[in-house]
């Protein structure tokens, strides 16, 4: 299966708010919420996208002419690539039913673990939805990472309990879900954290702590803080807060901050292989793609996620092949340049 047939078939079935857009963007669906929209005009999933488009490659082939490899070390494991799939709820309320969030994550998290990469699992208000995805996880003999909705310390001690059961090697907490309008005015409370109450979670957990949704300087040294392993700099997708910086534009300076400290994936507006390359070459570890692996899974179950799996991977390893990187760590700053 191509992923031109994956699109194909995903528009068949994606319902009426996605329209399966041949490049995710942000700009069909912006306000649409439910959805894959934002709650607000979504201008910032639109910037997300638009500045990763502003930074350029600097092609560079007078080096040697070797084999190219794209494999990253995080946490004790081996990854095909340097990307991952990104956590996604309540995907029969978004985009259709034809998938429910416990058969999307057991088609995505054994198709990530096939291909070399791991899936991020999301989280919802029916405790099936984790349960189901720490599930999938374990039959994947850990390759998955939990992702926790930043929900009051009883909830976030029981959904632990299922990561601990999983296997997975990292757990994760979207601590910019707090902007979600179905966490408000929750009892008990649920939203932001404290540095102190992140500290207690990240204790629990008992594996790498992966802190998601940060946007500041300030934001990463409080998660360093806390003792999380590693932070996703994320807006959530552009979803919770119009008028946000894109994840580009602060990928830099926060990478400059914390990056020999602790380890930094980065998410939003991210589609191919060079936006990857981009996002290395400003300090991140790795990144994470969330809504087009959903076009993929609509359009091809199993068989359209290894499509589009392999796509980002021949990308990238191109790329890296004419700007003369090697291996990941072959990656430098000097590799791409603003327009």
């Amino acid at each position: 299966m191509t992923y031109q047939e994956v699109l194909e078939n995903a528009k068949e079935c994606m319902g009426t708010y996605c329209k399966a857009c041949p490049v995710c963007n942000g700009k069909a669906c912006r306000n649409q919420i439910p959805g894959p929209g934002a709650k607000g005009v979504g201008d910032t999933a639109i910037r997300n996208y638009e500045k990763w488009q502003d930074i350029r490659v600097n092609m560079d082939t007078i080096c040697e002419n070797r084999p190219i490899d794209a494999s990253l070390e995080l946490f004790g494991q081996t990854f095909a690539y340097p990307f991952f799939a990104g956590p996604v709820g309540a995907v029969n309320m978004h985009y259709s039913e034809k998938y429910d969030d416990i058969s999307y994550n057991q088609e995505l998290v054994s198709a990530c673990a096939e291909a070399g990469i791991a899936a991020f699992t999301g989280d919802g208000v029916n405790p099936l939805v984790m349960e189901g995805a720490t599930a999938a996880i374990k039959e994947s003999k850990g390759m998955g990472v939990p992702t926790i909705k930043p929900w009051n310390l009883e909830t976030i001690q029981e959904k632990l309990a299922l990561a601990a059961e999983s296997g997975s090697f990292a757990v994760a907490m979207d601590v910019d879900a707090a902007g979600l309008p179905f966490l408000k005015n929750m009892t008990p409370p649920a939203g932001s954290k404290t540095v102190e109450e992140l500290a207690e979670v990240v204790h629990m957990a008992g594996v790498p702590f992966i802190v998601k949704g940060v946007m500041t300087v300030g934001g990463a040294l409080k998660a360093k803080e806390a003792g999380a392993a590693a932070i996703v700099v994320s807006n959530h997708g552009g979803r919770v807060l119009d008028q946000c910086p894109a994840t580009a534009e602060v990928l830099e300076e926060i990478a400059d901050a914390v990056g020999d400290s602790m380890k930094i994936l980065v998410d939003g507006g991210i589609r191919s292989g060079t936006d990857i390359f981009k996002a290395l070459a400003l300090g991140a570890d790795g990144v994470i793609i969330a809504r087009p692996f959903v076009t993929a899974i609509y359009g091809g179950g199993k068989e359209g996620a290894a499509a589009y799996i392999e796509k980002l991977g021949s990308e990238l390893k191109d790329t890296m092949q004419m700007c003369g990187a090697h291996t990941l760590k072959d990656i430098t700053r000097d590799m791409v340049r603003y327009c």
